[in-house]
């Protein structure tokens, strides 16, 4: 079996999909190696193991798959349920969550697990939304951590290491709208002086760019125009951002995909038209196939206030990356708790979308962290990059908490596999 982008075949033995919380733990309690894998996005192996995999899609833990409290709004899913599912059950409930990644075909434990995120100033990672987890112990047994227990901030992006997540809790809001304006051509000293700006124009903004090009080819702007709204912000009066276009960007007069020369067929709607938060936020709808998976991810995490520099020393890198993207990505990211949290603190993404030659990405990437890991980036743990591993943990303050945990709940290392198992061992 192998993952999304099949650049990656599995070790595990085989499949599991139990349809019963009494299925899910004989396997987990009766085997030596298990990991659970979600949508098989990651393109590392993060998710992998020489044992069981174990699927959650088809499982009845007897429970509605999607309820939510009427008093705190705290939704309560079924962790094999893909983004876009539990969106559209929300919103036809009257609520949201603040933020979705690029594809809604992501499954809920998967995502969190790896740090997975949007983009937007006052947006945490799919994470931060996550107030409580379910999860079976190595034992079999069901283990309940929420938000105020001195476990959670190990819990979430958590990796797997920790059992099986069969539950997420997520808090949410109301329902809103958001409209999506794209712009084209933004000048890379318009990007280099006003960076901050850019990036807070609007409730999401995203950047595309192949490094380099003449001028950044995409700004991508999802501004909220519902109710709740404080005055005075952007997006509050629902047009579209007048900043692209102050610095010399022009409106698309088309819709756009993030690739170029690539139709939009399977975009979200475009063209400043209004639409509820998940037919928005994400750049992908769900009932599209977004792409063939013919590609490779890298994504590296910085400080915010690190984001002037690391755009410079990228772009200085535009000759020799550009010939290997298909695409590029800027985001911003609010910082959060969690212990394995790419974003700490209030952060800065760029996500490298690579065509599928292995070698020649392998080659570029150690250029790429030479500049970045000086200013602080984190690679996202789904993605490909090649700091060693033994130099992780220094980047994780709480690393040593988390690897604590870990041992606790599962003293044999069942849930160990892949990139797992060697950060838990040479990285502690």
């Amino acid at each position: 079996m192998k993952n999304w982008a099949a650049n990656l075949t599995y070790s595990s033995v085989r499949v599991e999909r139990p349809r019963t919380l009494a299925e899910l733990a004989g396997i987990v309690a009766g085997e030596p190696r298990v990991r659970a894998l979600g949508s098989r996005h990651s393109f590392g192996d993060v998710a992998d193991t020489t044992g069981v995999h174990v699927q959650l899609d088809l499982l009845d833990d007897g429970r509605p798959a999607l309820e939510v409290d009427r008093h705190t709004g705290v939704a309560s899913v079924r962790a094999g349920l893909r983004y876009g599912e539990v969106a559209a059950d929300l919103h036809a409930r009257g609520r949201a969550l603040t933020a979705m990644a690029s594809l809604p075909h992501i499954s809920v434990a998967g995502a969190v697990a790896t740090g997975t995120h949007g983009s937007g100033d006052g947006t945490r990672s799919l994470a931060g939304d996550v107030v409580g987890v379910e999860l079976m112990t190595a034992a079999g047994e069901l283990l309940i951590l929420r938000r105020g227990d001195a476990d959670f901030p190990g819990s979430v992006v958590a990796l797997g290491a920790l059992g099986v997540v069969t539950r997420v809790e997520l808090s949410t809001v109301r329902t809103f709208d958001v409209r999506q304006d794209v712009f084209t051509g933004l000048p890379w000293e318009a990007l280099f002086e006003n960076l901050d700006a850019v990036m807070g124009s609007a409730y999401s903004v995203s950047v595309f760019t192949s490094w380099d090009e003449p001028d950044v080819r995409l700004v991508w702007c999802k501004s909220k125009v519902s109710t709740g709204w404080t005055s005075g912000e952007a997006g509050s009066e629902g047009a579209a951002p007048a900043l692209p276009v102050e610095l010399g960007a022009a409106p698309a007069t088309r819709p756009m995909h993030p690739l170029p020369d690539v139709a939009a067929v399977a975009c979200t709607e475009q063209g400043g038209v209004p639409g509820p938060w998940f037919e928005r936020l994400p750049h992908f709808r769900l009932d599209f196939t977004p792409s063939l998976g013919e590609e490779l991810q890298s994504e590296y995490l910085l400080p915010r206030t690190a984001g002037p520099d690391a755009v410079r020393a990228v772009r200085a890198l535009g000759d020799r990356i550009g010939p290997l993207l298909l695409t590029s990505e800027i985001r911003t990211i609010a910082g959060d708790e969690q212990w394995l949290s790419t974003t700490p603190e209030d952060s800065i993404a760029f996500h490298f979308t690579w065509k599928q030659d292995w070698p020649a990405v392998r080659a570029a990437l150690p250029e790429l962290e030479a500049v970045l890991l000086p200013l602080g980036a984190r690679p996202h743990w789904g993605k490909l990059f090649t700091v060693p591993v033994a130099d992780l943990p220094g980047l994780y303050p709480h690393f040593g908490d988390f690897a604590e945990l870990a041992a606790r709940l599962d003293p044999t290392g069942k849930f160990r596999g892949g990139y797992v198992q060697k950060l838990l061992t040479e990285g502690s």
